[in-house]
């Protein structure tokens, strides 16, 4: 019994260790875990925060590119209106040419007014190119930051 005994504490000696060795292990995996969750906490926060700001960016580049649309639509107006005084001068100009040859001052007028329409229609019409442009730009970005944010939601 004697020895019975004696191997039976050994076993229940090795079987304790054994325990604590194991339940040492667990505590070791149990803290890694809660580090790992709090990783995952701050990540999820860290993309949150970025969507955010992205979905910050694209509601600011929307409103920037509907800016831009609403002045190149009045800039169109304004040109076809400025066109529309130039076809109305170059007629009053003709109509000067043929009704009175001697009236050089109203023709000089009529020129330089001819000019300075001119002027202005060029410059809208670049004025028109560069906010198509700029407008074509910024739909480039709403459409580069969608798909980060999709990118991100994946």
């Amino acid at each position: 019994l004697k020895e019975e005994n004696a191997v039976l504490r050994s076993k229940i000696n090795k079987l304790q260790i054994l325990s604590e060795t194991q339940a040492d292990k667990m505590r070791k995996l149990e803290k890694k875990l809660e580090e790992n969750k709090i990783k995952e906490e701050k990540e999820a926060q860290d993309l949150e925060a970025m969507v955010q700001h992205v979905e910050q960016n694209l509601q600011l580049m929307t409103k920037r590119a509907a800016k831009a649309e609403n002045s190149a639509a009045k800039l169109r107006q304004e040109n076809a209106q400025l066109q529309a005084e130039l076809r109305n001068c170059r007629l009053e100009k003709e109509e000067l040419r043929a009704g009175q040859a001697g009236l050089a001052a109203a023709k000089q007028n009529a020129e330089v007014a001819l000019q300075h329409l001119l002027q202005v229609t060029n410059s809208s019409r670049a004025s028109i190119r560069q906010l198509m442009s700029g407008a074509e730009s910024l739909q480039l970005i709403a459409d580069l930051l969608k798909s980060i944010d999709r990118i991100s939601e994946v």
